[in-house]
């Protein structure tokens, strides 16, 4: 038997607690916070800090304080995938800090250990190979016994060994500088109040990718797991993280049928009515599709997304990506002080999709040869945007008027609708590189 490959393995203000039986109360208290730039006071061990007051969406309403109000019974340190799902299983809601020191291998056993017996790839593309089986019928009617449904039950294994559960009120953060998650897909499914800081994720490899003949003229491979997916989750805060293919980019993967045997799926997926999400001073580097925002366009998504996807982006580096830093569907997305590094592969950075509310102010880009501004957005559907401010190559560039001359029959209008006031401190354009280069990332809190 053979598997198809296998792993080797800011400025703000002080918030202060007021613990209570069934919530959490924010008040403003001083001057240094999490990303206190001086002042008298100290802040809290990274641990223990919160989402500062007007810190992006995450700041809205009841704020993010994750568990920062754990007593020492919920105060985990775990170093292996075990300890890591234990200490998010233990019962109950009480605000608990999870610290994971070194790096975590959820898929260290490889793609064998997740196999169920019979699973044969082999068989698989000898069965389903566009010479025996056409471009004309997808697989979903495959028998359990089939090749496709050993590749099922063995994909449903995967799928229950490499997520993790993040319940409410709870701060994952790493210890030090080289601490984080290999191979695992955090699950921030319908919970409030969660901050993940300080962690590198390399994103999962989905050991069994489906191939479905019907997908485009040619077919193609199809994968699941993103590092992070927030489903119908509020107030989470995403701080300080990397996220890369690490030792698994797309070019290592192989081809099958003509189409690139695709293992990898997003980064972070924010999605299903979610809603109140800071994601800074984060590293998304070396990947295809990057962030999704909303992920359909059909009427049923539309009753959950619409009026939610609330999402601010800002002091995040997006590095040598192909497309979706992010793709946007619905949501009032605010992306400011960001830095665009585009490369070799590069597709777009902003997807304009249904009914997108996207502001994207304040952002550098700094462009290969050959890459032009006018690629920089894409439109995927009748959406709004606001863009003012933005930096290429050095270069103030209207983004819009850049499109719209590249695309004149398929132009974007402006004006998103909306004002973002949450932005505790915007850096100058012309610092913004610099500034997020210098500071964006796993082990570079503090």
């Amino acid at each position: 038997m053979r598997t198809p490959l296998h792993l080797h393995r800011n400025h703000g203000r002080v918030v202060a607690l007021l613990a209570g039986c069934t919530a959490l109360v924010l008040a403003a208290t001083g001057p240094a916070t999490a990303h206190s730039r001086g002042g008298a006071h100290h802040p809290p061990a990274p641990a223990r800090q919160v989402l500062p007051a007007g810190d992006g969406w995450a700041s809205s309403t009841t704020g993010t304080t994750g568990g920062a109000a754990a007593d020492a019974a919920h105060v985990h340190t775990v170093a292996t995938w075990a300890e890591f799902k234990a200490a998010l299983a233990e019962p109950g809601t009480a605000p608990r800090i999870v610290r994971i020191k070194g790096i975590i291998d959820a898929e260290a056993e490889g793609c064998a250990a997740f196999a169920v017996p019979g699973y044969d790839f082999d068989a698989y593309l000898a069965k389903y190979s566009p010479e025996n089986w056409g471009y004309d019928q997808d697989l979903e009617a495959e028998p359990a016994d089939s090749p496709e449904g050993l590749r099922r039950a063995s994909a449903a294994r995967q799928n229950t060994a490499i997520k993790a559960n993040v319940p409410a009120n709870t701060t994952i953060i790493g210890v030090g500088r080289h601490s984080g998650l290999k191979g695992a897909s955090l699950q921030i499914n319908t919970v409030d109040n969660v901050i993940v800081r300080n962690l590198s994720f390399e994103t999962p490899l989905d050991c069994f990718p489906q191939w479905d003949p019907t997908d485009g003229d040619t077919g193609n491979w199809n994968s699941e797991y993103d590092s992070a997916v927030v489903t119908g989750a509020t107030h989470v805060w995403l701080d300080h993280d990397t996220f890369t293919d690490g030792d698994h980019p797309d070019s290592t993967l192989p081809t099958y049928f003509g189409r690139i045997f695709e293992q990898h799926d997003g980064e972070l997926d924010i999605v299903k009515g979610a809603d109140y999400v800071t994601a800074s001073w984060n590293r998304f580097t070396d990947h295809d599709k990057t962030i999704l925002i909303g992920n359909s366009d059909s009427a049923a998504t539309a009753a959950i997304d619409r009026g939610h996807l609330k999402v601010t982006l800002h002091h995040n580096l997006f590095s040598n990506l192909v497309e979706r830093a992010p793709r946007v569907r619905f949501g009032q997305v605010d992306s400011y002080n960001n830095h665009f590094v585009a490369k070799t592969g590069y597709g777009y950075s902003y997807g304009v999709g249904l009914e997108s509310q996207l502001v994207a102010e304040h952002n550098a880009f700094t462009l290969a040869p050959g890459i032009t501004a006018g690629q920089i957005l894409m439109k995927w559907n009748d959406g709004s945007l606001t863009v003012n401010d933005n930096l290429v190559n050095g270069v103030r560039t209207d983004l819009l008027a850049a499109w719209n001359a590249a695309n004149p029959d398929n132009t974007l209008g402006s004006g998103a609708g909306w004002t973002p006031t949450l932005r505790p401190h915007v850096d100058p354009v012309r610092n913004v590189a610099r500034v997020v280069d210098g500071g964006a990332g796993a082990g570079r809190l503090g």
